[in-house]
């Protein structure tokens, strides 16, 4: 019997000095008691000597993160129910130096009365907050990169929707162009081929900015005078406005500024007049209201036409959708709308809208006069 004694306490030797070189911590709960024996590798874990905790289960609850507690109680309790045959849960506790430490937390109940009822509980603390901050570092890595992923289909679209209006213009100016009747004709065709070749070498130099803007962290643009860049706009395209005849009310205040980059806001505008003119109300010339108001310094832009209208019952949650197109024409590529509140949203603006069939259709954009663009 004696015997038998010794290798038990060989055996008990052994595992003990197999946990306290392993680093992993050893707990055991009495369920009667709510008693929790710690081991001094449990205790080590987060900083503390044998004698500085004591066995009471808040010893460990109350050091667990706030926003980890939820599932730890919940874990917990699918085990003791029978929910879970094996208790599992990884949660941060409060460290004594004030940081935390990830912990892979494991039991399982080894006694239980004779209704069934859990009487004793052991299980496992393993640290691994180098494996848990290695694995943050490389879902960070991810992130970033499928940002910069998006970024860059975001930006061919842009240079795609873009471009692809300028080369409309030419197109048409040329067409008109060959179909003039008089030198006096020919000549005004020239001069607005100048102008759209401006144009096109703006939005190049602006493409240009997109990419000094994606590349670069915490950037901010000048300040920008809104009525100006309308103005610009509006002169870009005077041709389709002409052919249109479409009239736009240019309401922007002359004091009327904001932190932006110009060449979003170039391009924001571009799309939402252009979209105008293209869905015009068969019945009506196209009449185009812009809108600025400061609140609470922030620049709401309103954006106003009496075109065609959306119904946005049918098509309200797909508004900014990438190739989401709501009317029968064949230029339609659903990708305006999508660009603009993508463009909005990365200094922290945001776009709505309001629309009724066969009425027209209102844009309110709100930016933000003192927001880091988001990268």
């Amino acid at each position: 019997m004696e015997q038998i004694t010794e290798e038990n306490t060989l055996e008990n030797q052994k595992w003990k000095f197999a946990l306290e070189n392993s680093g992993i911590g050893v707990w055991d709960w009495n369920a009667k008691t709510n008693v929790v024996i710690y081991s001094k590798e449990s205790k080590k874990i987060i900083g503390f000597k044998d004698d500085e905790i004591s066995s009471e289960a808040s010893e460990w609850d109350n050091r667990v993160h706030r926003e980890d507690r939820a599932d730890y109680y919940e874990d917990f309790n699918d085990h003791i129910t029978g929910i879970n045959s094996n208790y599992v849960n990884i949660h941060r506790v409060l460290h004594k130096d004030d940081t935390y430490r990830w912990i892979l937390d494991q039991g399982k109940i080894i006694e239980r009365d004779t209704a069934g009822n859990p009487l004793r509980i052991v299980g496992t603390h393993t640290d691994i907050t180098k494996q848990k901050e290695a694995e943050l570092s490389l879902k960070k890595s991810i992130d970033v990169i499928t940002d910069q992923n998006n970024k860059l289909k975001s930006f061919a679209h842009i240079v795609s929707h873009n471009l692809k209006q300028h080369a409309g213009n030419f197109e048409s100016i040329l067409k008109f162009h060959e179909e003039a009747d008089s030198d006096a004709e020919k000549q005004e065709m020239v001069r607005h081929l100048r102008t759209v070749s401006k144009s096109l070498s703006k939005t190049l130099n602006s493409l240009s900015q997109i990419v000094t803007l994606q590349s670069k962290e915490s950037i901010r643009d000048k300040n920008i005078k809104i009525g100006k860049e309308v103005n610009a706009v509006i002169e870009e395209l005077t041709f389709i406005i002409s052919e249109s005849s479409t009239i736009i009310y240019n309401n922007v205040r002359s004091n009327c500024n904001v932190y932006f980059s110009a060449s979003y806001l170039h391009s924001i505008l571009q799309n939402l007049i252009t979209n105008a003119i293209k869905y015009k109300h068969p019945d009506r010339n196209p009449v185009i209201t812009i809108d600025s108001d400061c609140i609470d310094d922030d620049l709401e832009l309103t954006i106003s036409d009496n075109g065609k209208g959306i119904d946005l019952e049918k098509f309200g949650k797909d508004i900014f959708g990438l190739y989401k197109t709501f009317h029968h024409n064949e230029d339609a590529e659903g990708v305006g709308l999508y660009l603009v509140k993508n463009q909005v949203e990365a200094f922290g603006g945001t776009i709505s809208i309001d629309s009724k069939i066969d009425v027209g259709t209102t844009f309110k954009i709100r930016i933000p006069n003192h927001k880091k663009i988001q990268l």
